[in-house]
């Protein structure tokens, strides 16, 4: 029986790890081997810079590169690159992008760009004494994170505000100092993690040496931990399209402008008030924001985390968007807090994030923001609009026909044969194989 547990196995090098994993997890070894290594990038340079982005590489895992285009935002025209593994997507993203191009395009503005950090601790200290002196403590802590924070501050950024916030109640002798940031065009992670934990040391000796802090129990403080937050709700972004309910039609079912409104609207408020459909809302939402966040090498699960608390910040899991039809015009909108980066981690590195923020013209985060609150906003209509008038399934099943047939092995003939036949039926994998079969 094979040893499925090794020690060291990150100071192998990448053949070695292949080789190791291959053997112990693959009934067939050599074709796994080969495998993994058929994607390695025949560019060694470029194959050092992706395999230095992650721990214990083993190969690479491609997902398809593609543009929704005829993206109107704020009366500007964008490409908008999207990374992700369902065709359909993209197609619905294009589809509502040219389909609000003669209707006024996408509108959004940055509502906030505040992000949050927090110093949690213990201390069994008089809390009065501590906010008598916190004016003084913030100095200290400004002057202690002044070297970290004084690049940032030269681009307009840095530490915007200190709070010291008792949880006591909730849990004994726990406290918080909750920060405020301005990251401009930096997403900041690290930026923010290491004030805060230069603000933790700072903490930790100003209680521990300071004259009003008399009783030697009162001047032991315990660091629980220092990091920042991904629930930016002051890091906020607002996208929208609105035209008269006239202007939305006509729509192939034949489904009049004024019930196809309506019936939208009416989707969309049920997955305000039911967390099972908004769920499943939401997640069309993220089909289009995250396949933008990963084309520029933004973190999609910070982004995710912080939309998905934001969805439920009232105690229920609700719709992110929401629409209205007022005095005959039809708006759908949403708020999405985005924290978002231009500059440095990936967007830098990695070769196709840098293509993708030149093909939008090099945003700063604020534009990016309002980019990729706007695709998602497009994939949400999208959806919605198929779900009240032909279904989902009609054009999500077209779109997934060549997946179908690539699974099935069908020729490049047989493929094409296939898309023509189809044109209009109902796809299934069942009924795509029974063609194949049939035809020959």
């Amino acid at each position: 029986m094979s040893n499925k547990t090794i020690s060291g196995f990150s100071k192998l090098s990448k053949p070695d790890k292949v080789k190791w994993v291959a053997e112990q997890f693959f009934q067939n070894p050599d074709e796994a081997t080969q495998e993994l290594m058929r994607w390695w990038n025949a560019d060694d340079e470029q194959q050092r810079l992706l395999d230095g982005f992650s721990e214990n590489t083993l190969s690479n895992f491609p997902m398809p590169f593609g543009i929704a285009p005829n993206f109107m935002i704020n009366g500007r025209v964008y490409a908008v690159p999207m990374v992700i593994e369902e065709s359909s997507v993209v197609a619905a993203a294009s589809s509502a992008a040219k389909y609000w191009l003669d209707r006024g395009g996408f509108h959004a503005k940055v509502l906030g760009t505040k992000k949050l950090g927090q110093v949690h601790f213990s201390w069994s200290g008089d809390v009065r004494k501590l906010e008598r002196v916190f004016g003084e403590l913030k100095t200290e802590l400004l002057q202690d994170a002044a070297p970290i924070t004084a690049n940032m501050e030269k681009r307009g950024g840095g530490v915007t505000s200190i709070e010291l916030l008792d949880f006591t109640i909730q849990e004994p002798r726990y406290y918080q100092l909750k920060v405020s940031f301005e990251t401009c065009d930096s997403m900041g992670a690290n930026f923010i993690n290491s004030v805060l934990e230069c603000f933790a040391k700072t903490l930790d000796r100003f209680i521990a040496t300071h004259p009003i802090f008399d009783d030697n129990s009162e001047r032991d403080v315990i660091i629980i931990m220092s990091i920042l937050s991904n629930y930016t709700p002051e890091c906020l972004v607002r996208a929208w399209v609105e035209c008269p309910v006239d202007k939305l039609g006509p729509f192939n079912n034949g489904l009049p402008a004024a019930e196809l409104a309506e019936k939208f609207r009416k989707a969309v408020r049920i997955a305000y008030f039911d967390p099972h459909r908004a769920t499943t809302h939401n997640k069309g939402i993220f089909n289009g924001v995250d396949a933008v966040v990963l084309a520029t090498a933004n973190d999609f699960r910070a982004v995710e985390a912080g939309c998905h608390t934001y969805a439920a910040r009232d105690g229920q899991y609700r719709s992110l968007s929401h629409c209205t039809i007022e005095n005959g015009i039809f708006r759908f909108w949403l708020d999405l807090p985005l924290a978002l980066g231009t500059v440095g981690g990936l967007t830098k590195l990695h070769p196709i994030a840098k293509l993708s923020l030149e093909m939008l013209g090099n945003p700063t985060a604020e534009e990016l923001m309002m980019i990729i609150a706007s695709t998602g906003l497009a994939q949400n209509f999208a959806a919605v609009r198929s779900l009240v008038t032909t279904g989902i399934q009609a054009g999500h099943m077209k779109m997934h026909l060549a997946n179908i047939l690539n699974h099935l092995g069908a020729s490049a003939d047989e493929a094409m044969e296939a898309m023509k036949y189809f044109e209009g039926k109902a796809v299934s994998f069942t009924t795509v194989r029974e063609y194949l079969e049939a035809s020959r």
